[in-house]
């Protein structure tokens, strides 16, 4: 039987990527270090995807296991598979890196020549790259040459919306109907996996960046937003008509910079913004503002969802107003349970928020940073109700 390794058995690890995979007739192992969630999956060897949208139904996903990715089980796992998938945020990605490593070093000295593909399913732009660069670094010149013909790398993006839910089955996943998973086709080695709602292209960077800087730039926006007029929940944020008319101007700014740099169709891509919007709407996923505006620090780099869209918009001379004051509202945003948000504030307290936004975003150009200096102090709670 087709094996497949899901890194992340997290919610979008079984709600998104290892349901696909089920689907697809591939055993699926799911490797964490939640004991818990790893007991639950070898004990009930199922669980279901509540789809809760317009149209709400359930998927049963069957054919499962579970492993430590931090045990020696899982070397023996990487020999078998075909196919590991991640879905463990872009931080993580170095540190299941060496284990990877050690799974391929394992198929190199035991004479396997299956072809296996490796696809990182983060948000972030070409995690799969960056996941190959940190396996090489563990491999010797041997086990590069043993890589670089029988493991494929390719780069994808992933689109769906997986909040953490509180289900009666703690292994149950709540969804939106919508996802889109791009993959890399020229990058995979051995013949093409045949999983139903893996979409093969060929310009992946235009799919990527599409995706990262519209849906991802205006959920970050919406929430940085939210959080300052206090809401808890995306879609309770997003009803309010100041900050929907922010949100939708800033995706459109990001939008048209996008159209420039990729020949998209612009007309296009307002409805895809459209459908984005209403997507943020879904009152059944009760998506918590803390959770995706979490990491603000790498949120606020520079090749992310709201530095990166921002200066590629300036760059083609378009205006970035609605997109700075996203950047604002993120510098607002403060949680202490989030080291990243607590680092933050105090980055800003230490330095300013000129200083600070100088050295989180690696903006350089003054008026810029005077533009989201004078942002950040407008913005007040007061300001959006």
């Amino acid at each position: 039987m087709k094996k497949a390794i899901q890194f992340g058995a997290g919610n979008i690890g079984r709600g998104f990527i290892g349901g696909l995979l089920s689907n697809a007739g591939y055993h699926v192992v799911f490797a964490d270090v939640n004991e818990a969630i790893l007991n639950g999956i070898n004990n009930d060897k199922q669980y279901k995807i509540l789809v809760k949208d317009v149209e709400c139904f359930e998927q049963t996903i069957t054919n499962i296991s579970a492993v430590s990715s931090i045990s020696e089980d899982i070397i023996k796992e990487i020999e078998e598979a075909e196919i590991i998938t991640t879905a463990v945020g872009p931080l993580v990605l170095k540190r299941i890196a060496p284990t990877i490593a050690k799974g391929i070093q394992a198929r190199k000295n035991n004479g396997n020549k299956n072809y296996l593909n490796i696809i990182a399913c983060e948000n972030a732009v070409g995690a799969t790259a960056i996941l190959k660069e940190e396996v090489m670094k563990v491999l010797n010149e041997e086990e590069i040459s043993y890589m670089e013909e029988y493991i494929g790398f390719p780069n994808c993006s992933v689109d769906r919306i997986v909040p953490p839910c509180t289900n009666e089955n703690p292994l149950d996943v709540t969804v939106e109907n919508f996802y889109e998973w791009n993959v890399e086709e020229a990058k995979i080695k051995g013949e093409v996996p045949q999983i139903e709602g893996m979409n093969l292209v060929g310009d992946l960077i235009a799919y990527v960046e599409r995706k990262l800087f519209t849906l991802n730039t205006g959920h970050a926006i919406t929430a940085y937003l939210g959080s300052l007029a206090e809401y808890k929940t995306v879609d309770e944020s997003i009803k309010d008509e100041k900050i929907a008319t922010i949100v939708k101007a800033a995706m459109q700014e990001s939008g048209q910079g996008l159209v420039k740099k990729h020949g998209l169709d612009l007309e296009a891509h307002y409805k895809y913004i459209d459908k984005i919007l209403n997507r943020f709407k879904n009152p059944y996923l009760n998506d918590d503002v803390k959770r995706v505006g979490r990491e603000p620090l790498r949120k606020l780099s520079s090749k992310d969802r709201l530095v990166n869209p921002l200066m590629t918009a300036k760059s083609y001379g378009i205006s970035v107003d609605n997109l700075i004051i996203g950047v604002g509202a993120a510098l607002h945003y403060d949680n202490p349970e989030d080291a990243q948000s607590v680092e933050l504030q105090q980055t800003i307290k230490d330095l300013g928020v000129k200083e600070a936004v100088k050295k989180i975003s690696e903006i350089e150009d003054e008026e810029l940073l005077n533009a989201i200096e004078t942002s950040y102090q407008k913005l007040t709670s007061k300001q959006l109700a």
